[in-house]
């Protein structure tokens, strides 16, 4: 007998993120993987493993997406529900720390606080303007250091006088980092200096004016970094919680959303094995001159978007 389960994806620009739920909430399987500037054929590798990784027979009733790419995904996949990263990932969260009042999130390319007060969003701010202080800026300082990102934490951790680094700028970063290894810098005290100049950047910018208060819940891929958890927890004086399933929340978040759609039928799995393709051009209906995008399943038409007028979808 096929056990029911809802489908959450997360797709963003870096990695893309999906689980199986149960209906008590349980992942049943999970997958983390990089987008690689193809997002659909991110999709169908992670929903075929997925299937592949559930415990046994599984029927997908609801299926919810979130994320920078959600409304394409969305539109490949017949989404019950396109919600926003913020939903997404205070309704993931929720389900896992009911009292969490603040959450702090860095991921790939942008980062973003959330606040809650009483079980609902009460606030937020998000960065995806410039890449300083967020996964792709660690993974390049790691790079010109000729180290792994992952190892920066434990580095971080053996240090006892971290270096002070500008984080504001990728540049300033790096010629900080250059003259500080040229003084006779040790590498653990530059990235222990690099973590904590990525918690200052990220207060100082998204958690400006914000009031932060416990419990915390840190979450995005840099939260795996326990350089810059130990950073959080001395620049706010509190304890900083990171989840197991820190990565997932925004996909257990859409999955649990997509609960409130009735489906008049379970998702197809032969879906994946469709070809989808986009097309974009310009509409000269009016001055606005918008771009179109089309979404197409073969040659039928599943949605379009980008215009700011009727005349456009019309075209």
């Amino acid at each position: 007998m096929e056990q029911p389960v809802s489908l959450g994806v997360d797709i963003g620009s870096i990695s893309t993120k999906g689980v199986l739920l149960s209906e008590d909430g349980q992942v049943l399987s999970e997958e983390y993987l990089w987008t690689e500037g193809n997002p659909v054929g991110a999709v169908k590798r992670l929903v075929g493993i997925l299937l592949e990784k559930a415990p046994g027979p599984v029927s997908v009733r609801t299926v919810g997406t979130t994320g920078s790419a959600r409304r394409l995904i969305g539109s490949m996949l017949g989404a019950d529900v396109v919600k926003n990263e913020i939903t997404a990932h205070a309704v993931g969260t929720l389900s896992r720390h009911p009292g969490v009042r603040t959450i702090l999130e860095i991921g790939g390319q942008d980062s973003k606080i959330i606040l809650i007060r009483g079980g609902v969003v009460s606030d937020y701010a998000m960065n995806s303007l410039c890449a300083a202080g967020t996964g792709a800026f660690l993974s390049s300082q790691a790079k010109r250091l000729g180290l792994e990102v992952e190892s920066l934490g434990d580095l971080a951790l053996r240090s006892r006088s971290p270096s002070k680094i500008a984080a504001r700028c990728t540049v300033f970063a790096e010629s900080d980092m250059i003259h500080k290894a040229q003084t006779g810098h040790s590498k653990e005290d530059i990235v222990a200096g690099l973590c904590r100049a990525v918690v200052l950047n990220y207060l100082n910018n998204v958690g400006k004016g914000k009031r932060i208060e416990e419990p915390i819940v840190f979450q995005g891929g840099v939260s795996k970094n326990r350089g810059v958890v130990r950073a959080f927890e001395e620049e706010l004086h509190a304890g900083v919680m990171v989840d197991p399933e820190s990565h997932l929340m925004g996909a257990i978040g859409a999955a649990i959303l997509s609960r409130s759609a009735a489906r008049e039928r379970p998702f197809d799995p032969s879906l994946l094995e469709m070809t989808f393709t986009t097309k974009a051009g310009e509409c000269s209906g009016c001055p606005n001159r918008c771009e179109i995008v089309r979404f197409y399943r073969g040659d039928d038409l599943l949605d379009a978007w980008g215009n700011r007028c009727e005349k456009g979808l019309n075209r």
